[in-house]
């Protein structure tokens, strides 16, 4: 079946011909029909009512016309029309991509909604579902960190893991070098281009084997570039104080976070630093380490082309045919 929509034409000139071979054709008929049915005057006709034209005399008349309509399909078949589609083809340069996330007491703080380790995992979810084309993994820590999900561009997986993440899986502590070199771990052997770690934190270095200026180093020694995000409001917010006997005591306390430290990291590796103090601005946040951190998609398109001439050419032969036939048939005339 021809979807007009998809036919081109090879020889586009020829289509002007139609209408002028058309008009030229129409007009050789008439002065036929005049020439071999010249017009008689009669007085009276009513002797001629009720009277029908035999059939052979109808097809006599009109048979050239099937000349015609040959001609108009030969044309046609001269554009040379051709159905097309298009095909690409898409490639791409994936990110290798490793969140490293804090899931120290502090961030139950409630300076977020619900807090600041929900709002986290929240606004991480929306940023795997819009990354397809890259492999992402999770790492955690507070007092000492280890893998949730290794990278992997299962991302069915690396929600789950993520929507699994909670607060007391880990001893408390905030130990910021465990957590970026252990994400440094994961992406060491990274064949990818680009290997970028999101880091986020609510508070201050302070434990853990390794300093964060020296995981720093090792992140630059392995092309790795890191973005800082330090999480929390400016001034008190509502913190875990104690545990007590139906759960965690809550009471204001000052916000600490160590900015000078994660925006050395994010120097030195030639990421970024950014400070979160609610929902929406870690949202925006991640909507701009997204767009730094564009997946190259390489697309090759080609058409596709298949000649379509023969049907009209059969068409026009066929029409051919059947005036050919009529005429030394049906319509045959003896002297």
């Amino acid at each position: 079946m021809l979807h007009l929509s998809h036919i081109t034409f090879a020889n586009r000139w020829v289509l002007w011909l139609i209408p002028v071979v058309a008009i030229l054709a129409i007009v050789w008929w008439y002065l036929r029909q005049r020439k071999q049915y010249p017009t008689l005057t009669f007085s009276d006709t009513s002797a001629f009512k009720g009277f029908q034209s035999p059939v052979k005399g109808v097809l006599k008349k009109y048979a050239p016309l099937l000349r015609i309509l040959s001609l108009g399909f030969l044309l046609v078949a001269l554009a040379r029309p051709q159905s097309s589609y298009d095909e690409s083809k898409s490639s791409t340069e994936g990110i290798d991509i490793v969140m490293a996330m804090d899931v120290s007491t502090s961030m139950l703080s409630q300076d977020f909604k619900p807090n600041r380790l929900e709002a986290a995992k929240s606004v991480a979810l929306d940023f795997v579902e819009g990354r397809p084309h890259d492999r992402i993994g999770l790492v955690v820590f507070a007092g000492e960190s280890f893998t949730q999900c290794p990278v992997t561009i299962d991302h069915v997986i690396v929600k789950n893991q993520l929507k699994d993440i909670k607060n007391g899986i880990l001893e408390d502590g905030t130990a910021i070098g465990m957590g970026l070199s252990t994400a440094v771990q994961r992406l060491k052997d990274s064949e990818s281009k680009t290997k970028v770690v999101i880091l986020m934190t609510d508070g201050v270095n302070n434990r853990g084997i390794i300093d964060p200026r020296m995981a720093a180093d090792i992140a630059v020694q392995f092309g790795v570039r890191c973005y800082t995000i330090g999480v929390g409001k400016n001034g008190q917010a509502l913190t875990p104080v104690a545990m007590g006997p139906n759960g965690l005591i809550f009471d204001y306390a000052e916000v600490q976070i160590d900015e000078p430290l994660l925006r050395t990291i994010a120097d030195k590796t030639g990421g970024k630093y950014y400070r979160s103090t609610d929902n929406k601005s870690l949202k925006e946040i991640f909507a701009q380490i997204d767009k730094l951190e564009k997946t190259k998609i390489n697309v090759s398109a080609w058409t596709h082309k298949t000649e379509k001439f023969h049907l009209f050419a059969l068409i026009a032969a066929a029409l051919l045919l059947i005036e050919w036939v009529l005429r030394y048939t049906v319509l045959r005339s003896i002297p």
